[in-house]
């Protein structure tokens, strides 16, 4: 069975089963739209940002469609060996598949396929098709296409992106060896904010990423970061709107707590989370780690003990490190942490001025000289004196 563009209606008349495709379902009701953008303002004095799907019309050339058997035999039949990742709505695999115009060497890509026999994550997949098809910047993921068939052995979806040979920043912090460098965890960082700002203010509608945590920041062959997943996103509000009202998703440990206790979903809500991942890069812990002693589990209740003006604030950092880290450039890390996770989400900064405070961290003198050094730990320090 062949792949279907996602906006051209099948014409076939044959059973329901095997013609409801994704085309039909953006068609038949408001509810996949819904889940991706708000209602533009109704006055019509005032031009309205186009929604992410109007944005999506005028671009959807640009994305490849695929068969079901290219994409099988680009992973050698979705080999596990090929396996490369599993995300919350499916696995992903490493693959190659022939050029656009069938010239040239094989292209090497990483393809999600939704692990699902029924309509699950079918808005996820339908989000990132939209938001990635839209999007444009260095620093997110590039959608190459995607495959959608609806037939008598089940639905299949699947996203073709570019492959990322370095992983995620997860990976690289908790996982491997050797540990990342100090620079270089701050430049994934302010690639990461870079994409983050571009969503917040680079395009004609806000989008909110919502998901933005360190297995979600993917490393190239050069460690350029690129953020990924984008099932979760959605569109900010327009108009005199304040928030967007949703379901709270997402991953323990990063989520803000205005959107936890409320379901208002704001562009302020990516701030916190990035703040969490700010501490992460600083201290070599997870956002959440079990198997700590109680007072540790949670990362953003242990770090309150070093604040980044005290003596002991070295004490935070990842032991890995060594002392090869400017501690004046950690200290405006820290700092900018603590503004991002500012409980008043107003007063938060923008990521137009996280990307310029981390562009500061970064010219900040290596840790190797002695005037970089962390001030050695005294009795009152101990003590939890400044």
């Amino acid at each position: 069975m062949k792949c279907f563009s996602i906006f051209i209606k099948d014409k076939s008349k044959k059973k329901k089963r095997e013609s409801r495709t994704a085309p039909e379902l953006r068609n038949q009701s408001k509810s996949d739209n819904s889940a991706l953008s708000q209602t533009r303002t109704s006055s019509r004095s005032l031009p309205s940002p186009r929604s992410i799907p109007e944005l999506y019309k005028e671009k959807e050339h640009n994305l490849r469609v695929f068969s079901l058997q290219e994409l099988r035999d680009a992973t050698h039949g979705f080999n596990k060996l090929l396996k490369i990742g599993e995300g919350g709505f499916g696995g992903v695999y490493k693959g190659s598949i022939t050029p656009p115009n069938g010239r040239g060497d094989p292209i090497v890509v990483a393809i999600k396929k939704l692990n699902t026999q029924g309509l699950q994550g079918h808005k996820e997949w339908l989000a990132e098709v939209h938001f990635l098809g839209v999007v444009n910047h260095p620093n997110l993921v590039k959608l190459l296409g995607y495959c959608s068939i609806d037939g008598e052995r089940g639905i299949h979806r699947l996203l073709v992106y570019e492959y990322m040979p370095n992983r995620s920043l997860e990976e690289h912090l908790f996982k491997r060896t050797p540990t990342l460098p100090w620079k270089t965890r701050l430049e994934i960082m302010l690639g990461a904010a870079q994409g983050l700002a571009y969503l917040h203010e680079g395009l004609e509608v806000k989008v909110i990423y919502r998901d933005f945590k360190s297995s979600n920041v993917l490393l190239d062959e050069s460690f350029k970061p690129k953020l990924s997943d984008f099932g979760l996103a959605r569109e900010g509000p327009t108009g005199d709107r304040t928030h967007v009202s949703t379901a709270v998703v997402g991953t323990y440990g990063y989520a803000a707590p205005e959107y936890v206790k409320t379901g208002h979903l704001t562009i302020q809500s990516d701030i916190w989370t990035f703040g969490v991942v700010l501490y992460e890069i600083l201290t070599g812990r997870r956002a959440v780690e079990r198997n700590r002693p109680a007072l540790e589990q949670k990362l953003l209740d242990w770090v309150k003990e070093f604040p980044p003006d005290s003596k002991k604030f070295r004490l935070l950092m990842d032991p890995r490190l060594g002392n090869s880290y400017s501690f004046s450039a950690a200290q405006k890390v820290g700092k900018l942490a603590n503004s991002c996770l500012n409980k008043n989400a107003k007063e938060r900064p923008t990521m137009s001025e996280v990307v310029e405070s981390l562009k500061q961290a970064i010219q900040e003198p290596g840790g190797s000289s002695s005037a970089n050094k962390a001030p050695p730990l005294t009795p009152s320090s101990r003590n939890g004196g400044k």
